[in-house]
């Protein structure tokens, strides 16, 4: 996505070329296709957001359907990523601010809920309204190629995270795996001076957890030290959701229109992507078989299921959107269940996340889940908390040169403009009766 900047830099420096050209993609339901996208920078530059409106191809969804989006822009104006907007918007579902900004009933299942499904792992009544708000507004409506993907050219262990890894070792880091954190040892002073991993000790001057939500949680289960902290019992509250990724390889090759789509409306509650691998992975682009990658978010119905099963649901799946899959034969696969695997932005979640600076004064935290006010999500988010974590400990230190960190593409004029205003209406209603309303 053009958005992510820091990442883009850190191949960059890094001296690699991971990812493919910018791709179409498209989006299909049971019914059929449902939407195409084009190369949004390629088409001439629309304002905020007439390009994401009037750009991509909808087959089966009415204008009048797609009209009734435009009161969201209230909302998508009053987000602001700032701290009391994710307290008005927070214990909201995703779905509530839909309806009550008059989304039609049909523009929410074709449009917005298979977004949310994709970007953030849940449908929209377990998905929080600030959360929504943030996700669309990065990745889709801020600006006109925002939309725009690119896909990485094989598995990023083997592209970004091995010649990443091989050039932190060649500086002198010392990278160890297959240990599990159970705890940290703490000075009087209320330092952390040590990381404990089962019978493994290992001294430290600053720590940062760089883990998803369910690893975190982990390591405060078992750390007697981390338990005495209330914000660390606090975050045991958030949840993560479950994920299944598949690849299969079928005996001939089909035909894909595009090599990135999306899929609702398939199973209930859940979201899924498939990805023609011919088109995207360098290592499959000669093979004379088609191999598909199809991934299920919030997939907690599909994990105990057998291997053959879930190849036949994915077959079927496939087949439904194009069906030439319905001769093809499935002669290998590789299913991977993973439980808790992503982040869940519940309704009410907010108030448990945590800034990267804990209450210990040398502890740090990144990841996705972790609080900033950058306004990137995703994979962006949890790179940029990383280098964040890092500076604070360059500034814990008073020593080292912090880290470059790449602001989000500004907000165009009118959008800007539009936000200032409205700040100027809220300072004016919120005097003296801010604690009367609820946020």
């Amino acid at each position: 996505m053009v958005s992510l900047q820091n990442i883009f830099s850190l191949v960059d420096r890094l001296d690699l070329a991971p990812f493919t050209p910018w791709t179409r993609s498209a989006q299909y339901s049971p019914a059929g296709l449902e939407a195409e996208s084009p190369i949004f920078q390629d088409q001439p530059h629309l304002p905020m957001p007439l390009g994401t409106f009037v750009y991509p191809r909808f087959p089966r969804l009415p204008l009048i359907d797609r009209l009734s989006a435009w009161p969201m822009l209230y909302p998508v104006i009053d987000f602001d990523n700032s701290d009391e907007a994710w307290q008005r918007y927070d214990a909201m579902t995703a779905r509530e601010l839909f309806k009550n900004y008059g989304v039609s009933a049909r523009l929410y299942r074709d449009a917005f809920e298979p977004m949310l499904l994709v970007g953030l792992f849940a449908p929209g009544e377990q998905c929080s309204a600030a959360a929504a708000l943030g996700m669309l507004y990065y990745f889709i409506l801020a600006h006109q190629a925002d939309f725009d993907v690119v896909w990485c050219r094989g598995t990023v262990g083997e592209k970004i995270f091995q010649p990443w890894c091989d050039r932190i070792t060649q500086a002198g880091g010392k990278i160890l795996t297959q240990r599990r954190v159970t705890d940290v040892e703490m000075t009087d002073q209320g330092q952390v001076n040590a990381v404990i991993c089962g019978d493994e000790r290992f001294a430290a001057e600053a720590v940062i957890f760089a883990v998803g939500i369910a690893g975190m949680q982990n390591i405060v289960r078992s750390s007697p030290t981390l338990q005495q902290y209330e914000p660390f019992r606090n975050m045991m509250n958030l949840g993560a959701i479950d994920v299944l990724a598949t690849r299969l390889w079928f005996d001939r090759k089909v035909a894909i229109p595009q090599p990135a789509n999306a899929c609702f409306g398939f199973h209930p509650t859940t979201g899924s992507t498939f990805f023609d691998l011919n088109a995207l992975h360098d290592d499959y682009r000669q093979q004379p078989e088609t191999v598909i990658e199809a991934d299920f978010y919030h997939a907690n119905q599909f994990l105990s299921m057998s291997d053959q099963a879930i190849v036949q649901m994915v077959q079927q799946d496939l087949t439904t959107c194009i069906l030439a899959f319905r001769n093809a034969e499935v002669v290998d696969y590789s299913v991977i269940r993973l439980p808790k695997a992503v982040t869940h932005f519940a309704p009410g979640s907010y108030r448990y996340l945590l800034p990267a600076q804990t209450p210990v004064q040398n502890l740090f935290l990144s990841g996705d889940w972790v609080v900033s006010r950058h306004g990137s999500w995703s994979q962006e988010k949890a790179y940029v908390t990383g280098l964040e974590a890092a500076n604070q400990v360059i500034r814990y230190f008073q020593q080292g040169q912090p880290a470059t960190i790449l602001p989000i593409e500004a907000d165009e004029p009118h959008i800007q403009l539009a936000r200032s205003m409205n700040q100027c209406l809220r300072a004016v209603q919120n005097n003296g009766l801010t604690q009367f309303w609820l946020p």
